[in-house]
């Protein structure tokens, strides 16, 4: 009986350290479980800070790489813009300047027909009445172009359209007025093209 005690007893005790031993290995197990699983918490959330920066930087380099491409699309539409734009005017200067040329043309074979009337008749009258039409049709030639006399005779100075060439003692009613012209002035729409060269009154 007392045998059976004292064995139960030892069975009881191996028992409770095998149950002991059994509970702390479980509990081993699960923290090492926990901190696996922690360490690969971790691990993802390093991955994901790095790769962030590596999307923005990718992301910054694409809108750098956009906008260059826009600047240089830009830069080059506005040469084309330049050239373009001086062939123009210069095309136009052309142009202008061959129209002007066509319509003195007629004015001058006008002159020479006079020349030859004038070696051949004696009428002083017919070739005077010849050349004022000849003057009349270079006027309106001109003034078809926006060309115009600018009139100065008997009006106050005006430096902005004259030039006074010499002045002349004229009485107290002309003194500061244009007396004569010595050479015509001429507008080219609203612009001064040549000024007028007068003689003003003192």
């Amino acid at each position: 009986m007392e045998k059976e005690k004292i064995y139960n007893e030892a069975v009881g005790d191996d028992e409770k350290e095998a149950g002991g031993s059994s509970s702390s290995s479980c509990e081993e197990e699960a923290g090492a479980k926990v901190a696996d699983e922690e360490a690969a918490a971790a691990d993802t959330m390093a991955d994901a800070a790095d790769a962030a920066p590596a999307d923005a930087a990718a992301k910054l380099a694409e809108e750098a790489a956009a906008w260059k491409d826009k600047y240089l699309r830009l830069q080059a539409e506005f040469d084309n813009y330049r050239k373009r734009t001086l062939r123009e005017k210069m095309e136009l200067v052309e142009t202008g300047g061959r129209e002007v040329l066509l319509a003195m043309l007629p004015v001058r074979d006008d002159v020479q027909r006079a020349l030859t009337a004038m070696e051949k008749s004696a009428d002083a009258e017919a070739v005077r009445r010849g050349v004022e039409l000849i003057a009349q049709k270079f006027t309106e030639a001109l003034r078809q172009r926006g060309v115009t006399e600018i009139e100065v005779v008997d009006k106050e100075f005006d430096e902005e359209v004259a030039e006074a060439v010499a002045r002349f003692a004229a009485g107290e009613e002309k003194k500061g007025k244009v007396i004569d012209v010595v050479q015509t002035g001429y507008r080219l729409g609203e612009r001064v093209l040549r000024f007028a060269k007068v003689v003003v009154g003192e």
